[in-house]
């Protein structure tokens, strides 16, 4: 994954539906506090800082340290593991969960201390290198 560059202001201006740009606005607010970075494009992916991530299986490859996108059916949390915060998300509200996607329909539904208390979570682990067996190198 690259950053691609491109004024964030207006790729969520963009987005639709307007509660999905609501919601964007908002993520962006969250995690540049929960971070201290400034947003970057990584294609449709908002990211706020970088690392270069290395697996055992030898798959490697840049990306956001943390992240999020806008997409037409749910906002999309990128996480290391959903797994890892799986008694702070019973505590969010209505979501759903991937392996590593956490899938909001609505952020005035869930509460937003849990998901920042989430996003800051996960943020601390990658920035720690306390990552499991996957290596991690912040890179910017």
């Amino acid at each position: 994954m690259k950053r691609t560059g491109g004024d964030v202001d207006e790729f969520i201006a963009a987005v639709t539906p307007a509660k999905r740009q609501r919601d964007a606005a908002t993520m962006v607010a969250l995690m540049r506090e929960v971070t201290g970075r400034e947003p970057e494009l990584w294609g449709t992916i908002v990211g706020f800082g970088s690392c270069h991530y290395r697996y055992p299986t030898g798959t490697e490859g840049d990306a956001p340290i943390a992240a999020f996108s806008p997409r037409r059916q749910a906002t999309t949390v990128y996480l290391l593991d959903t797994g890892a915060h799986a008694d702070e998300l019973a505590n969010l509200g209505p979501h759903d969960t991937g392996a590593g996607c956490l899938y909001i329909k609505d952020l005035d539904a869930v509460d937003v201390e849990v998901l920042r208390g989430v996003v800051a979570a996960d943020y601390d682990r990658v920035v720690s290198g306390d990552t499991g067996s996957a290596s991690f190198t912040v890179t910017g």
